[in-house]
């Protein structure tokens, strides 16, 4: 029991692997859509923007220059967990928080929760984003979206950088017999469930018991018509096809939470791939440790500036 829920965890936190095809890139929107091409406010207005699919996706900009930084949550969660970002990265850069589908602000009137689709969620918020370079932050299932949406903006990107995620690149893919074994709980009671897991193992025992007590709350109130399809579907990511499609540099700033970051494996799938740990902080570490984070993830832009 101990090494399933081991792994349990380990999937949930570091995100697995499945075989993902690519979305092909937005279609220019309508001239009502794309009304804000010049520009939209940097003082944290919601702005809409229109998926292929008719999703309204919310995205908010601050702050102004190059390059920007993107900002994409992880499962059942929102832009807003990125508060302790905002204020300050928006002094000297351009800062966009976006909420994918059925998540935040935006809708979600639609049946394809695949990681590509959100992918294309943050392409089409960022189409109304005038910066030409671009460097996407995603914490947990945000990673591999920022993976998606790399692949669609191809060259305004020049970076990714994880946040507790990517520990499972290069790792064997997980059977379909054990997704649906971490699923199965979530079908038969997603609220417990979910406040159970992420109280319980998302954080460093002696943690802030608090913000964990409010994240599970938060978490456990996601629809599970969305939630469940998109654990599904990021358990069931594959890395190694989108991977080959990208050359941009890709890091990690994780935790020490479950399994350690085999930067050795890893770096068999992405050469340059280099992880910061710290040590000591759970899942979501820009909410509990910003003071050690902030700097962190600041030292990684500028290691990604002075490279590009």
């Amino acid at each position: 029991m101990k090494k399933f829920v081991s792994a349990l965890i380990a999937a949930l936190l570091v995100v697995a692997c499945s075989k993902q095809e690519a979305v092909a890139p937005a279609a220019p929107a309508p001239a009502a859509a794309t009304a804000e091409a010049k520009g939209p406010s940097p003082d944290g207005t919601p702005h809409i923007a229109v998926a292929p699919d008719g999703t309204h996706v919310q995205y908010r900009t601050y702050g102004s220059g190059e390059p920007a930084l993107v900002f994409i949550h992880g499962w059942s969660c929102d832009s807003n967990y990125w508060r302790e970002q905002v204020p300050e990265f928006r002094k000297k850069y351009t800062v966009v928080t976006v909420d994918l589908a059925g998540h935040g602000g935006t809708d979600g009137a639609r049946s394809d929760w695949s990681i590509a689709r959100f992918g294309q969620d943050v392409q089409t918020a960022l189409s109304a984003v005038p910066n030409e370079k671009l460097i996407l932050v995603g914490h947990s299932m945000g990673g591999p979206v920022a993976i998606e949406a790399a692949r669609l903006m191809k060259s305004r990107v020049i970076g990714i950088i994880g946040v507790d995620t990517f520990k499972t690149i290069g790792a064997p893919t997980p059977s379909k017999a054990q997704v649906d074994a971490i699923i199965k709980p979530f079908e038969t009671d997603f609220i417990g469930h979910t406040r159970s897991l992420v109280g319980e193992h998302f954080f460093a025992k002696g943690g802030n018991a608090a913000l964990a007590g409010k994240i599970a709350y938060d978490m456990s109130l996601s629809p599970p018509k969305v939630a469940i399809p998109s654990l599904r579907a990021t358990l069931e990511y594959d890395y190694a096809g989108p991977l080959r499609d990208i050359s941009v540099p890709i890091v990690a700033i994780n935790s020490d939470l479950g399994e350690p970051t085999n930067e050795a494996r890893i770096r068999k799938v992405l050469p340059k791939f280099h992880a910061v740990t710290l040590a000591g902080d759970g899942h979501f570490l820009m909410m509990e440790d910003p003071a050690r984070f902030n700097p962190a993830l600041e030292t990684e832009i500028r290691s990604l500036l002075g490279g590009s």
